[in-house]
């Protein structure tokens, strides 16, 4: 069944925060807190699954070196150029075949 909660920011920011180092869904986190509270219990864990989930992948951290950018700057004229480069060729798509000169 689907429903809607309003939750202070700071509550949501919590709960997510919980379901992501738990390795589970906010549906499901929140799914386990409120049979944990029906039922009277103050571990939601043991309202649930007795088998711990597994830990989504940490992230692959990007080897760059400190103090400059992980991607080349490119100046206003630079875009510029690119940004003409596009519009020149996708005027040439649109344009029919036998409209071109040779």
């Amino acid at each position: 069944m689907r429903t809607t909660l309003d939750l202070p920011d700071s509550l949501f920011r919590e709960v997510k925060t919980h379901a992501v180092q738990q390795g589970v869904t906010l549906k499901d986190l929140l799914a386990s807190y409120i049979e944990a509270g029906l039922r009277g219990s103050r571990n939601p864990a043991s309202a649930g699954d007795s088998q711990p989930k597994a830990r989504p992948p940490l992230p692959i951290a990007i080897l760059r070196t400190p103090g400059t950018p992980s991607h080349p700057a490119l100046t206003n004229a630079e875009l510029q150029a690119l940004l003409d480069e596009q519009d020149f060729a996708q005027y040439q798509q649109s344009i029919p075949k036998a409209a071109q000169p040779e």
